[in-house]
């Protein structure tokens, strides 16, 4: 465990922390320092951390009450939280089973995304600012900024109508309203927004060889991203080195949103 790291001393609690992006943020976080809370709806195994400094919370972040007892036990365990991550998300494609109607899937992804992202906010603030400030690191996407693009219609039907650009949208715009909010509180707001990344969430895009090529080539650098390369702008946007950075949307994308 590193003392001396960027977030020594520092408490966080990360959402979506049982894969991907979350996962990756949980893993650097300890790797500088931080004591983690990691939440999941699922359980998380901690074994492979092999860190005193971890714990786990299973929590649903679409349920206000389910999200008052994460912080409830991050104060119990921790005695304070200073980073919130909302890290926890899903996509269209696997919000719910294949029955489901658009309509359905629709309130899921604003639900988790979006919602889910204002509850661990609204739940986590007051506590954030008791401990003295912090920083809350919300994961919206490229998607929040621009529409699917058209040749991927026989990836995605109905493309205007999918809800996941909505939802991420959404954060983009909570994490403005609320990074002004909160300016002279001592508590930075602001939101990573990924290209597409190796990720569980693009899994069964990539497992089609014509389809993860075309997704190649969507990004100029001619690749897809990292889980550890988003997690390396949370931290950033976590440290002291972001001390004069709120209400910013931090594009990481290979370079997708510049064309």
């Amino acid at each position: 465990m590193n003392h001396q790291g960027k977030l020594s001393g520092k408490i966080a609690l990360i959402t979506g922390a049982n894969s991907g992006i979350g996962k990756a943020c949980v893993k650097k976080f300890l790797d500088e320092g931080a004591k983690v809370v990691a939440s999941d709806i699922t359980q998380i195994d901690l074994a492979e951390y092999d860190n005193a400094q971890v714990t786990s919370f299973k929590c649903d972040v679409t349920k206000s009450s389910e999200v008052e007892s994460m912080i409830t036990y991050t104060l119990s365990t921790f005695e304070g939280i200073h980073i919130l991550v909302n890290s926890a998300g899903v996509s269209s494609r696997n919000a719910l089973g294949n029955d489901s109607t658009p309509e359905e899937i629709w309130d899921r992804v604003i639900d988790i995304n979006l919602k889910g992202t204002y509850l661990a906010s609204w739940h986590a603030v007051p506590e954030i600012e008791r401990s003295g400030g912090g920083s809350i690191i919300n994961l919206a996407s490229t998607m929040g900024h621009v529409g699917y693009p058209s040749d991927l219609n026989e990836i995605r039907p109905k493309l205007g109508f999918d809800p996941y650009p909505p939802s991420k949208g959404g954060v983009v715009q909570f994490t403005k309203s609320l990074a002004i909010e909160l300016a002279t509180r001592g508590i930075r707001v602001n939101c990573v927004c990924p290209g597409y990344i190796e990720t569980n969430l693009t899994k069964n895009l990539r497992d089609n060889p014509e389809t993860y090529n075309k997704l190649i080539n969507l990004h100029p650098m001619k690749r897809l991203g990292k889980a550890s390369e988003i997690a390396d702008a949370a931290l950033f946007l976590a440290s002291e080195d972001a001390s004069f950075v709120t209400g910013s949307s931090l594009l990481v994308d290979g370079g997708y949103t510049a064309q």
